[in-house]
């Protein structure tokens, strides 16, 4: 199963996916630019604070990369938007994990602060939860074409029973028979006894 083949490219699901990673691509290109006209040194870890965040030139950088890979993912769109939101957002939750550990040792060359790591976390969050929406989770509805492709039997079987009740319908009948008369704008809904 390849992953472009599970969601046709004009699904509602497709425009979530663009705007979650397009939005928050836009916030992490902003802190990197931001970074980047304070002037900052590369390794520096003097705490200098852009946003509220500690940051550094290589923190810049790295928020200005993923900021790109995420806007390509919008501009891509459908399940590439998909995957991108979910890799980044798993990499920014391990980013605040592992720099939970290392956030006053020689190790934190990116200049990690607390309001970084509560950020990595938030921002993780975000991000995967753009990147599951309508894809990941017990409750998909049956039409949803992630569900479709992971129980393919069950979805042919209903869309064999919705045939069968539509050609059990037939056409409807124009003139003449002997059923009651079908409701019309024009003459609404056929009252008893009418």
């Amino acid at each position: 199963m390849k992953l472009s083949d599970e969601l046709p490219l004009d699904h509602r699901l497709a425009t979530v996916y663009r705007i979650g990673a397009g939005l928050c691509g836009v916030i992490l290109l902003v802190f990197g630019i931001l970074g980047f006209t304070n002037q900052l040194g590369f390794f520096d870890t003097n705490g200098s604070q852009v946003a509220g965040l500690s940051t550094n030139g290589l923190l810049s950088l790295i928020s200005l990369v993923v900021g790109l890979v995420l806007m390509a993912g919008a501009v891509i769109g459908g399940n590439v938007a998909s995957t991108v939101n979910m890799t980044v957002g798993t990499l920014f939750l391990l980013s605040g994990f592992v720099h939970i550990f290392i956030l006053d040792k020689g190790a934190n060359v990116l200049d990690f602060g607390m309001s970084n790591v509560i950020f990595s976390f938030v921002m993780g969050l975000l991000i995967l939860t753009f990147g599951m929406y309508g894809r990941v989770t017990g409750g998909l509805p049956h039409d949803n074409p992630y569900w479709r492709r992971r129980h393919p039997e069950q979805a042919a079987h209903e869309d064999a029973a919705r045939r069968r009740g539509a050609a059990a319908d037939g056409p409807p009948r124009l003139t003449g028979g002997t059923g009651p008369r079908p409701a019309t704008r024009s003459t609404g809904p056929r009252l008893p006894g009418a």
